[in-house]
């Protein structure tokens, strides 16, 4: 009898660990990462499930606060204020680097323009030029439409730390949720200009150079592209690392040799490896 209890006992521990759906929430510029590994992970393991949100770096961490969410996918380092609200409230968030990026300019194709200083960016985006041809004489006397992520976005964050020096968008500057509705703004728009994740750009958008410089793997890996970063997840080990389970799952084979090349598949460079 205390046989066959536990061997029930361990098919129901079994069945359980397996039948947990993983919930992945945040960054937008992480989701076609995450979608990959998970399409990859459900071939490898029919039990596996996972949940998958792309609503922002802030919109994932704030929900591994709030125990909603059992991986954050993040674009950006994680804040002073979260740091500080993880000592308060005794939490401790692993981050783990699965990437890197460079933050792509874009602009319509027809626009006759290939490169931007920083220095001209941020004039763009904090409403000191307002007109193409004020960036250059040879170009449109056309209003620039402005692009940018809204502030949930690690891309934003990255953007205003590395472009604007923190200095404020704008009022103009049209704020979206959505990277993808980023990309089919400008390709439709021929005075159109954002900022995406290189993983999402697509050959309907001119990416241009920012100090004459591409977006590179090698100029990403070694940060000389200027608006380089690394890609994270973050996941909570306040009691301790998960050593079995779901979301140890998920990691080890985001890490894996097959993990890195889905990154290379996403678009964006790998952390290991390659």
């Amino acid at each position: 009898m205390k046989k066959t209890f536990l061997i029930i006992l361990l098919a129901l521990t079994i069945s359980t660990l397996f039948s947990k759906t993983l919930i992945i929430k945040g960054s937008n510029t992480v989701f076609p990462i995450a979608q990959l590994w998970i399409e990859e992970l459900k071939k490898e393991n029919s039990n596996f499930t996972a949940t998958l949100e792309g609503a922002g770096s802030s919109t994932g961490i704030a929900a591994l606060f709030n125990g909603t969410t059992d991986i954050a996918d993040s674009s950006r380092w994680l804040k002073n204020k979260e740091i500080k609200k993880m000592q308060d409230e005794d939490k401790y968030f692993i981050p783990i680097v699965v990437g890197y990026d460079g933050i792509a300019i874009i602009t319509n194709p027809k626009l006759n323009i290939n490169n931007l200083s920083k220095g001209t960016l941020k004039k763009i985006y904090t409403g000191k030029i307002i007109m193409w041809n004020q960036v250059n004489p040879n170009l449109p006397k056309k209003r620039i439409v402005i692009y940018s992520r809204n502030t949930a976005s690690g891309t934003y964050e990255t953007f205003e730390k590395k472009v604007l020096d923190s200095e404020r968008l704008a009022p103009w500057v049209k704020m979206v949720e959505s990277t993808q509705f980023e990309i089919d703004s400008v390709a439709t728009n021929p005075y159109a200009i954002a900022y995406v994740g290189v993983g999402y750009v697509t050959d309907k958008v001119k990416v241009v150079t920012v100090e004459n410089i591409i977006p590179s793997k090698i100029n990403i890996l070694t940060s000389k592209y200027p608006i380089s970063r690394p890609l994270y997840v973050f996941i909570d080990a306040s009691k301790g690392y998960p050593e079995t389970g779901i979301i140890k799952e998920y990691i080890t084979f985001g890490l894996s040799k097959k993990g890195q090349e889905l990154v290379e598949k996403a678009g964006y460079v790998a952390a290991y490896g390659f």
